[in-house]
């Protein structure tokens, strides 16, 4: 029997077990964020995960760890896939360990964004624009560096310091209505409300959408970035579900969110971000925008994968287990083969997978990562140790595990180096490859 064929049969035989007592409570544990259904049809169980961005110190190695859930579901009713809020978001992004700046693509990224978004809506001196998770200021300098008054809204305090620092006025505070009103006691509309990468971070989605109905300008434009749901789903992109992002997001379940709080999707572009993202474009129900065909486009596309349907849901959590099993045979192949092997990278994405598959010391002696904040800390739960990136270098690894995969190019540039002692890489995903 076949690696595979024992793990469908172990995988029946434990669900045969436990399914009839979990059906025995008629209280729904989990209800919708957006349209408030009781939530019972899973999309994917990843099971327990520490935090993914708790990095351990030395000292903190033999203590306890927390770990939560990684169950997420698609709702009956509205079609939103979310994972149910476990921890508290103060506890998440209080004191944070993502900086964006250490990432020179999307630096180059925000700044392609921030040009074409002056040109289009004609921003000056007069405007006034605000990023909601605004992070360490990436993003906004440019507004700054052109004159256009610039605000961030950013609840982790280390990171809001590095912005301000920067020359970046930024308010440390989680965003939603009561926000929103001090926003306009103090006489601060948005024309450009920007809103990359946090819709899917935010618990209280509708208070969320509602804020920015609030402090968008008449006449002004809101765009949101997320991962695209569609693509996460082709591209097997289950290790970008964690705890901090609480929604999985299609175009047609942001476009009725928006149009719940009087705000309707003008634009949409597809993007190559993060394993593919989407921009969508917003104003005001009724604004003076002409909707882009691209809307009914990506409506027709989303349908057509199926997505408009619980059926277009079934088949993702069998394309997960199979890329764990791939991902496991690679590595334990290439031990068994004698090679060293050290991974790139801390994010968020690598500690979901590397604790989903059980990736520990055994497998991967160490990672790298450009941030110093996270130098001589440990992963959660699998205890890797991270390095500066000099360490490959010194160690000369057999294969490096590329963890932020949506970088791969990046990180292909700054490590070709490895190549010089017969050094390869290795991607987890869409499917395990050596190149």
């Amino acid at each position: 029997m076949t690696l595979h064929a024992v793990a469908d049969v172990c995988h029946a035989a434990v669900h045969t077990a436990v399914r009839p007592s979990m059906n025995l409570s008629t209280a729904p544990r989990h209800r919708c964020r957006f349209c408030d259904a009781a939530l019972s049809r899973v999309f994917v169980d990843l099971g327990m995960s520490p935090l993914c961005e708790s990095f351990l110190s030395a000292e903190q190695l033999d203590g306890a760890e927390r770990f939560y859930p990684l169950c997420v579901y698609v709702c009956d009713r509205c079609l939103l896939v979310q994972l149910p809020q476990y921890v508290n978001a103060a506890d998440i992004f209080s004191e944070y360990a993502y900086f964006s700046s250490f990432s020179d693509s999307w630096l180059r990224h925000a700044r392609r964004y921030s040009e074409r978004m002056i040109e289009r809506f004609g921003l000056t001196q007069q405007s006034q624009v605000i990023e909601i998770a605004s992070n360490d200021g990436y993003l906004l300098q440019n507004f700054v560096a052109r004159g256009i008054p610039a605000l961030g809204i950013e609840p982790a305090a280390n990171v809001a310091r590095a912005a301000i620092d920067k020359g970046v006025p930024t308010l440390v505070k989680f965003f939603g209505t009561a926000t929103a009103r001090e926003l306009l006691a103090l006489g601060k509309r948005a024309d450009l409300l920007v809103a990359n990468n946090v819709l899917a971070h935010v618990p209280q989605l509708n208070d969320f959408v509602a804020g920015v109905k609030l402090v968008l300008a008449e006449g002004g434009v809101a765009t949101f970035e997320f991962p695209h749901l569609l693509r996460l789903m082709a591209g097997n992109q289950f290790d970008t579900i964690y705890h901090e992002h609480f929604c999985y997001l299609s175009f047609a379940v942001v476009e009725a969110l928006l149009a719940a709080h009087g705000l309707a999707a003008f634009d949409v572009e597809e993007l190559p971000s993060h394993g593919g993202s989407l921009r969508v474009f917003a104003q005001h129900a009724g604004g003076g925008q002409s909707r882009s065909p691209s809307v009914a486009a990506l409506r027709a596309v989303e349908r057509s994968a199926g997505l408009d349907r619980l059926e277009g849901y079934a088949s993702f959590a069998e394309q997960v287990v199979r890329v764990k099993h791939s991902l496991l045979e690679l590595l334990i192949a290439a031990k068994r083969q004698g090679c060293t092997i050290a991974a790139y990278g801390a994010p968020g994405k690598g500690n979901t997978l590397l604790n989903y598959c059980g990736v520990r010391t055994d497998l991967i002696d160490y990672t790298v990562d450009r941030n110093p904040y996270k130098h001589g800390k440990y992963l959660p739960g699998t205890h890797i140790p991270i390095d500066p990136p000099e360490r490959i270098a010194q160690t000369r690894p057999d294969l490096v595990l590329i963890l932020p995969w949506n970088l791969r190019d990046e990180i292909v540039e700054q490590l070709g180096y490895i190549r010089d002692w017969g050094g390869r890489f290795v991607v987890p995903i869409p499917e395990p490859e050596i190149f």
